[in-house]
């Protein structure tokens, strides 16, 4: 598997740095409101070159400051750990995206200390996860491994959850809160429709009842932030 997008600046993606953006191909998940929808389909897309991501990460050395490795979902990548240690063997810093189906891989790279940044999408409550991922094949308590590990504090990290009106509300939004109690940072983010989204069916939370969700949250987590609200 080799990454199939780049976005070469982004100052939005990697919290306080200058980034690019490397997009990984498939996911094992089926998340209707997703925006890299066309990213999915592997044989859609010509592969990029590692090596040449790598001639233009030189090139940019003392313009970027980090590299953020999203899809898709980049654990489902085998040599992920490999093409990771070469970007930071360049000097950046390295920002993961995931889904947090892969517990053994997520651990595996905070141990090797080749990312410094995890941003961890939580999809919806214990209770009705598979409502967003349509893959019953992935047990929940995969996904609380992943949390678990990031709780360990052992890497900079957050939760985020974007935040869709048909699929989220009061109680959803406590059974969240009790999953992620303890832990320090969580964004909520406005849903905007996009070409990239499946199902245009689906309608953004309004930024009153956001705001909300956030005062319940933040009975149970440090830090509870909306993002995108404008």
């Amino acid at each position: 598997m080799e990454f199939v997008s780049i976005n070469k600046l982004t100052l939005l993606d990697y919290p306080e740095k200058v980034a690019c953006v490397l997009y990984t191909p498939s996911c094992n998940f089926a998340c209707p409101y997703c925006h890299n929808w066309e990213t999915l389909i592997q044989e859609r897309l010509a592969p990029l070159s590692f090596e040449d991501i790598l001639s233009f990460l030189k090139k940019r050395l003392g313009v970027l400051d980090g590299v953020v490795i999203s899809g898709g979902e980049p654990t489902l990548m085998d040599d992920l750990p490999e093409k990771i240690k070469k970007i930071k063997e360049l000097g950046y810093l390295v920002k993961l995206d995931t889904n947090g189906s892969n517990p053994e891989m997520l651990k595996e790279l905070i141990d090797k200390k080749l990312i410094d940044y995890v941003a961890m999408d939580i999809k919806h409550s214990p209770s009705k996860y598979y409502d967003v991922i349509k893959n019953k094949s992935i047990s929940f308590d995969i996904i609380k491994e992943s949390i678990e590990i990031l709780m360990e504090n052992k890497i900079d990290y957050e939760f985020r959850i974007t935040l869709i009106k048909e699929y989220h509300d009061i109680d959803s939004i406590y059974e969240i809160g009790k999953l992620l109690e303890g832990s320090k940072k969580l964004f909520l983010q406005e849903y905007k429709l996009s070409d990239g989204v499946h199902d245009k069916s689906l309608n953004e939370v309004d930024e009153k009842t956001a705001e909300k969700y956030a005062d319940i949250l933040s009975q149970y987590i440090d830090l509870v932030e909306l993002r995108g609200y404008e």
